[in-house]
């Protein structure tokens, strides 16, 4: 068993741009698509992999500029937003996050033969969700056990979600054949379902919608995702205090990642792409009658959308001016404001592409998430504090990802309640993956 885990934490280390072009390689040459195709598309998943990592890292200038700004105002808060590579260092340093790659590979390939998944999560960097989930209620309840089955719990629901937003996923971000499995992203997703239907049965506010397309036809090249970070930028830094200078560099790194995430995500998808038609015809042949499968991916590919990061950018200062005011909350967002655009991924799409009620709907699941990450904190901390993470001589850490994740929020509290808790786990991903199964037959009976 230590020899396993021992291979599944080098692959984990090898990090997600080293890791993904192998497993797409593979895949490819399994599912037909040729040497050749196959690894030329899973270099060029890495490239799009590394590629995102660097234009989203120019993002940490916004973190920078919050932070003048907050030091400006006088913002104070208690709990430190370490981030979510601290926070993925942390549950992958666990007894949880040792044992996880093994174990959801094992409970998705279970899930796909007897058909309760449609999707191939071969996002295995990402599983670090599902170890944060359990390693909280492991350490807190101090059972290995209960941890395993409430992240393997987190899993069988986040793949059920990714199965339920692959076809808007398509429609609204043209990403066929895939699904975002993302234990962050699809965790507001029932929030995002709930919200989109009450915003629909209210007269006029139903009606009302903006997108940068619509935007560049009102006002033109000002409408363009270059200007629009442009312009956030340079606002931003304005009320950080930065003289001219630092301010305009600042605008145009805000820029850049608007022009350069699209283009990186493209070049993942044209990676993707053969080992997609492969899998197609792999899975007509060999799975007749199973129907569709989608290939699981990390969300940063939805980031991609430039309407996604434009209203992850609009969140930042109106997110952190919330923080300070709204009664009860102790995180000030600062390093995991480059997240914000990952919130938007699967609620745009869920709101067929309406930018207006994406951002009503995305700014109300942040404010819940601030409440989230102000109630984990103390279980984040303990976690951090027994696996010798240096925290900088903070005493209360938390994140916007995963600290703010409504779904490990419940999970987390339904861990509470001892030995019944093994059985509330169990009944809903046995409740999700009943569900889902019965749906997918539904769907290949009317096929």
């Amino acid at each position: 068993m230590d020899f396993i885990v021992s291979i599944f934490d080098w692959i984990s280390g090898a990090g997600a741009s080293v890791m993904m072009p192998i497993i797409i390689a593979l895949l490819g040459i399994i599912m037909g698509a040729g040497v050749g195709k196959s690894v030329r598309g899973g270099l060029m998943v890495g490239v799009g992999l590394l590629g995102l990592g660097l234009a989203t890292g120019l993002m940490g200038t916004m973190a920078d500029a919050v932070a003048a700004m907050s030091a400006r105002f006088g913002l104070t808060l208690s709990t430190i937003d370490v981030g979510w590579p601290a926070a993925a260092a942390i549950a992958m340093a666990t007894k949880v996050g040792a044992l996880i790659i093994p174990l959801c590979l094992f409970v998705n390939i279970i899930m796909i033969v007897v058909g309760a998944t449609q999707t191939v999560d071969i996002d295995i960097w990402n599983y670090w969700h599902f170890a944060f989930t359990g390693s909280l209620i492991a350490c807190v309840t101090g059972s290995l056990p209960l941890g395993l089955v409430a992240a393997v719990c987190n899993e069988v629901i986040i793949l059920v979600l990714g199965d339920l937003t692959a076809p808007d996923l398509e429609t609204t971000l043209g990403m066929p054949g895939v699904s975002l499995p993302h234990g962050f992203t699809a965790a507001f997703v029932p929030f995002a379902l709930l919200l989109n239907w009450v915003i629909e049965k209210i007269p006029g506010l139903k009606d009302v919608d903006f997108s940068l397309e619509g935007l560049q036809e009102k006002i033109g090249v000002f409408g363009e995702p270059v200007i629009v970070g442009f312009v956030l930028g340079l606002v931003i830094a304005i009320l950080g205090g930065y003289e001219v200078r630092a301010a305009l560099s600042c605008a145009v790194t805000l820029a850049a990642t608007m022009v350069l995430i699209p283009r990186m995500a493209s070049l993942l998808m044209e990676g993707l792409m053969p080992i997609s038609d492969a899998a197609g015809e792999f899975i007509d042949k060999n799975f007749k009658g199973k129907g569709k499968l989608y290939i699981g991916l990390d969300s940063a590919v939805g980031v991609g959308h430039p309407m996604t990061i434009a209203l992850g950018l609009i969140c930042v200062p109106i997110l952190v001016f919330l923080a300070v005011i709204l009664p009860g909350n102790t995180v000030l967002p600062a390093v995991d404001l480059a997240v914000l655009p990952y919130v938007f991924v699967l609620v745009l799409p869920i709101c067929k592409g309406n930018g207006f009620r994406s951002l009503i709907v995305g700014l109300i699941c942040c404010v819940l998430g601030l409440y989230i990450a102000t109630d984990l904190a103390a279980p984040i901390t303990s976690v951090a504090a027994s696996i010798g993470f240096d925290m900088g001589g903070a005493t209360s850490i938390s994140s916007i990802c995963d600290g703010a994740n409504p779904l490990t929020w419940v999970l987390y509290k339904l861990g509470g309640f001892g030995t019944l808790s093994m059985v509330i786990f169990a009944a809903i991903a046995i409740a999700c993956a009943v569900y889902n199964w019965l749906r997918i037959k539904k769907i290949n009976a009317a096929e």
